[in-house]
């Protein structure tokens, strides 16, 4: 345990026994250590989960960003190092984190660094999936959970160390597992909207769609990732084109006969 860096992981998973091996594989015996909130599993979650050596709790599902709220409490170690089931810590990042620990950490509260997204057969390096940097790793009570539901993400007080190394995402094996969000996404995004009292317009509809395609291929240069990089930027503005669109939708259902 002594070798170990002071780093507790916590994770939330649900049927994610065929990431798990990837993902905790490349933490396992390098942190000392692993917590992995479950819930509803019909696979082998859990059982995987307890070959790398993880603490695993049950507990009821609570939506992405209170489920990682639970799961951060259940950790013990110094400092936190959040983690998805489709993600992977590379060797580059882990060297990094290696080296911030030799001891560099003693002036920060946290760390963040790139997330690298591996999506129809090609890492993505640029538009709006790249570099995507992402505050992962904190000191354990300086750090919370924040944003929205979907949207969740890490709040510090204190500085924050940039480091180089990618964190690897395998979030979407198939185009069919990526467009299935975007209608979950937009009734989180409905909710938010109406509960600001927003209303629909034709100028959210037409402009915003063309502005994330705009900027995703053109001015984050999205097209140096060929049609992957291009698929990337339409999809972006199909969905923000029904997230928009569902306050009309809204509109018209509380105008129908009853």
């Amino acid at each position: 345990m002594t070798d170990r860096l002071p780093i507790s992981v916590s994770m939330t998973a649900r049927n994610e026994g065929r990431n798990l091996p990837r993902s905790l594989g490349s933490v396992a015996g390098w942190v000392e250590e692993i917590v992995v909130v479950i819930n509803d599993c019909e696979d082998n979650t859990a059982e995987v989960a307890r070959g790398f050596g993880a603490k695993v709790i049950e507990h009821p599902w609570e939506g992405y960003r209170d489920q990682k709220k639970f799961a951060l409490a259940q950790t013990t170690s110094e400092w936190v190092l959040a983690l998805d089931a489709d993600e992977e810590v590379s060797e580059q990042l882990r060297t990094d984190i290696s080296d911030f620990f030799q001891g560099e950490h003693r002036r920060f509260n946290g760390a963040l660094f790139p997330r690298k997204v591996w999506f129809l057969g090609r890492w993505i390096t640029h538009g709006d999936w790249y570099p995507d940097l992402s505050l992962r790793l904190f000191r354990r009570g300086k750090g919370h959970w924040s944003g929205s539901p979907e949207h969740d993400k890490i709040e510090l007080a204190g500085e924050v160390k940039r480091l180089t190394g990618d964190l690897h995402h395998y979030s979407h094996p198939t185009l069919n597992s990526y467009t299935a969000k975007i209608g979950v996404f937009s009734d989180y995004f409905l909710e938010r909207q109406l509960a600001a009292g927003n209303r629909w317009s034709w100028t959210d509809c037409l402009l915003r769609p063309w502005w994330r395609f705009f900027r995703a291929y053109v001015l984050r240069l999205g097209f140096l990732d060929g049609f992957p990089g291009y698929y990337i930027a339409k999809a972006t503005s199909f969905s923000t084109l029904v997230r928009y669109s569902r306050l009309y939708e809204h509109e018209c259902d509380a105008q129908a006969p009853r």
